[in-house]
């Protein structure tokens, strides 16, 4: 009996969490700084960036957030509108005083920050469980980033560790594309 696209998502998931689980502080920081530092070199000129607020087990893209913000970029996180219950963007000028604990337990901006249109964003960097050639990508299971990413602009940026970048991932037609995924030893440009 063939497996359906959401057991095998499913189960996808459940070996990646696995796999997170395993990597230690220590692993994480370093491979952090390395995936920083290549995502540096790929974002010169994008002026307006999506960033996302890592969760425990994803590489911290922080540093670049902080870095964007005194070099005076327009940088934004999203934050998930209850009343629509979908995400939109929120523009950030100082970290120290406008991050919260959003719905989910991620750091969002708070209700004090501008929106800014999702169509407004030069580069998007995107967490997710996996990603493979292709540019398709596995979410935490909810699809919210999916509908967030159908309607934000610019290039998105998978950012995920070497082992999350895989050949190929179970897909639905719902399933929002990457343009390339960045991970601490590569820049991948997805398969068209």
């Amino acid at each position: 009996m063939a497996m359906t696209s959401l057991e095998s998502k499913a189960e996808l998931r459940a070996k990646i969490r696995a796999a997170l689980e395993k990597i230690s502080p220590a692993v994480r920081a370093v491979e952090s700084i390395e995936l920083c530092e290549r995502l540096k070199a790929q974002m010169p000129s994008a002026h307006t960036i999506l960033f996302f607020a890592p969760m425990p087990d994803e590489l911290d893209v922080w540093p670049v957030l902080e870095l964007s913000l005194a070099l005076g970029t327009n940088c934004a996180l999203p934050f998930f509108d209850a009343e629509k219950k979908t995400y939109g963007a929120r523009r950030l000028n100082h970290l120290a005083t406008e991050i919260i604990a959003g719905k989910f337990g991620v750091r969002e901006p708070a209700a004090s920050c501008a929106e800014i249109p999702l169509d407004r964003f030069d580069l998007v960097l995107v967490p997710g469980m996996a990603f493979d050639l292709s540019g398709n990508r596995l979410g935490r299971g909810r699809g919210f980033y999916d509908r967030l990413l159908e309607k934000v602009s610019g290039i998105k940026c998978g950012v995920a560790y070497d082992f999350q970048l895989l050949e190929q991932i179970p897909t639905e037609p719902h399933d929002a594309k990457v343009n390339f995924i960045l991970t601490p030893s590569r820049c991948v440009r997805r398969k068209n």
